[in-house]
């Protein structure tokens, strides 16, 4: 999958919230309805059966509830891909990553093979099941993760026993941290977890670029890897620092620069860091720091200022505006419009922005907010989490093409508006900007809902504590001093749940009047300026 992401450490986001989030894009000329669904311990297998790979892997027996949003044509598998549990732990799986000759070579893929000749004669082979990867993650470590180090544990042994197919970034998340596993071959793996005052850009190539092997094998406070990563590194010489001295960089040493990078991943980098850090450096010309093909373009970087939610939703649907690289824009020429592959991309599938969020109850603290379709045409909204159904507007995506789901309602926009971006930009524009208010209106209304409710005694300790150390710029770095137990034990309130999915439907019913609002707008744009259109004044 083809896919961008975008990390934001606590003190890197305005209002202290963690903040992953994640573009999934379909492969070229694939087109994936995707659904918005809460998955309860009882519908959660005990034993899964992978569609792509024909593995089997046994599950535990203590799920916990979580949300996703998976295909909806299974014919390829579940594909989870983003979600939240019970534990207010937040994953998004996968960005898929490069690698080198090097590395495969030394760890090959663990793929799928097929069976061979008939059963019972003498030259047949039987099927080899293939590892774990896309399809598979979230569905397989979501429900099992108390804290977001948990999920880099989870995950890590899952690749170490049974191997991966493909190359995959995974992003986790709690209230305190954010940690981005790699995978490095067939079962080695590396997790470092993202600096607070920091944001990551992700764009489908191996990001980690400096990486403390030390740590990662000892104490583990900041990086994480599989057991004999130091020794399959030496073995197959993968380190390419010149001097002895210079940290480990994993993007050198399994990662890749080839002349396809060069156009289709590093310059969403350059783009994403370029809006949100424009004074650190000199980002155009012959004498930029960064150029759209720069192999050195920064895992992590200090924003210039706080990041917000529309930050991240305007980097994930950007396709290069106010450079000449924009294919819709006026600037350079037939030759450098759509040189660069865009992020904000015709295929598309959903994007989810994951917030966990300090400063309020656990049963309230994290919003899923949600995207589908082609970035550039559509509008991201929040949705609690923590409830027991999702909107039907989201969650009943059919494969049938429709304007009762918001699946294809923004691809109908998408393609309506893509041949007349000029003419139909304002009413888009106008339509995220009222849809966005609307989300962090009805956000703040239904939080100040929950608060009338009153926490119990142990809640309320943590919460005065928390507000305490929010206050005081959260200096220690650790605001979730409740243990993860009793976290679940707060979510799970029914008469919160009620609250927040009936919030989630007032959202999806005032998403949907706006939705067909902007369609039939771009519907009569597009309808005048066909070409077979005539118009004489006088009859």
């Amino acid at each position: 999958m083809a896919c961008t992401t975008i990390l934001v450490g606590k003190d890197a986001s305005y209002d202290g919230s963690t903040i992953i989030a994640r573009n999934e894009d379909s492969a070229n000329g694939e087109f994936n309805p995707k659904r918005f669904v809460v998955v309860k311990p009882e519908e959660q297998p005990r034993e899964y059966r992978s569609v792509i790979s024909h593995l089997t892997i046994a599950l535990p027996d203590n799920p916990l509830q979580y949300t996703a949003v998976p295909n909806a044509d299974l014919k390829e598998g579940i594909w989870g891909e983003a979600g939240v549990n019970e534990a207010n732990v937040a994953m998004s799986a996968t960005e898929t990553l490069t690698t080198n000759e090097r590395v495969l070579g030394a760890d090959p893929f663990v793929e799928y093979a097929p069976a061979k000749g008939k059963e019972g004669d003498a030259d047949y082979e039987p099927e080899v099941a293939g590892g774990i990867g896309e399809e598979d993650f979230l569905t397989i470590v979501l429900p099992y993760i108390k804290t977001a180090r948990e999920g880099v544990e989870r995950l890590g042994s899952l690749l170490e026993e049974f191997g991966t197919y493909e190359m995959n970034g995974v992003a986790f998340s709690d209230v305190n941290e954010i940690w981005w596993l790699e995978t490095v071959g067939g079962h080695h793996w590396i997790a470092k977890r993202v600096p607070d005052e920091a944001y990551v850009t992700m764009p489908n190539q191996l990001g980690i670029d400096e990486f403390d092997l030390d740590d990662a094998l000892g104490e583990q406070e900041n990086h994480m890897c599989s057991a004999d990563l130091a020794e399959f590194i030496e073995n197959n010489h993968l380190d390419l620092a010149v001097e002895a001295t210079t940290p480990f960089n994993p993007r050198d040493a399994f990662g890749s620069h080839s002349d396809s990078d060069h156009v289709y991943n590093t310059p969403r980098a350059w783009y994403m860091q370029r809006f949100l850090n424009p004074y650190d450096e000199v980002w155009d010309g012959p004498d930029a720091d960064h150029k759209p093909e720069s192999n050195d373009i920064p895992w992590a970087r200090q924003p210039e200022r706080k990041v917000t939610i529309e930050d991240v939703k305007y980097v994930l649907s950007s396709h290069y505006q106010g450079t000449p690289f924009d294919p819709y824009g006026q600037l350079g020429d037939e030759r450098t419009r759509g040189m660069y592959r865009a992020i904000g991309i015709n295929r598309q599938s959903q994007l989810a922005v994951l917030q966990i969020r300090p400063y309020r109850p656990q049963a309230s603290r994290a919003i899923q907010w949600m995207a589908y379709g082609s970035n550039p045409f559509n509008t991201l909204v929040p949705f609690y989490p923590n409830v027991n159904t999702t909107p039907a507007y989201l969650e009943d995506t059919t494969t049938r093409v429709t304007t009762e789901n918001f699946y294809w309602v923004n691809r109908i926009i998408a393609a309506l508006c893509d041949g007349a971006f000029r003419s139909t930009s304002n009413a888009v524009e106008r339509y995220q900007e009222k849809t966005g208010a609307m989300g962090h209106r009805l956000v703040a209304a239904t939080d100040e809902q929950i608060a009338r409710l009153g926490l119990t005694a142990a809640e309320a300790e943590h919460e005065t504590a928390r507000e305490e150390e929010f206050e005081a710029d959260n200096v220690d770095g650790d605001v979730q001093p409740m243990e993860p137990d009793d976290i679940i034990a707060a979510v799970r309130n029914n008469e919160v749940r009620e609250i927040l999915a009936a919030a989630n439907q007032t959202m999806a019913d005032q998403l949907r009047q706006e939705t067909d609002k902007l369609l039939d707008s771009v519907l009569y744009t597009r309808s005048m300026e066909m070409k077979n259109g005539f118009h004489l004044s006088d009859f």
